[in-house]
């Protein structure tokens, strides 16, 4: 089942087309969400995560420039303020 699920990943294929190999792409897809839904996977990660680090395998020193580390407009769930009259806070209809 693992192997299957590391071959969807690395391919990037839709889960029907799965080989036969791995057995049926719908056993394989409700393992991933078992997985997924209770933990499991992020249990695995900080093992291994754990492990790599006592032999000292993972540089945990990181270096972020803000200039390459941008999200696409799209990206953002939040409106725009493009300053037009939707995006006033007054309310139109003020009584003096």
């Amino acid at each position: 089942m693992v192997e299957g699920i590391i071959w969807r990943y690395r391919t990037g294929s839709p889960w029907r087309d799965l080989p036969g190999e791995f057995g049926p792409w719908k056993t394989v897809w409700k393992r991933h969400r078992r997985f997924s839904g209770d933990g499991t996977w992020d249990k695995i990660h900080a093992v291994l995560l754990a492990e790599a680090d006592a032999r000292g395998e993972i540089d945990w020193a990181v270096s972020v420039d803000s200039t390459i580390n941008r999200a696409h407009q799209h990206a953002t769930n939040l409106g725009r303020d493009a300053g037009g009259p939707g995006e006033l806070h007054e309310s139109a209809h003020r009584t003096p």
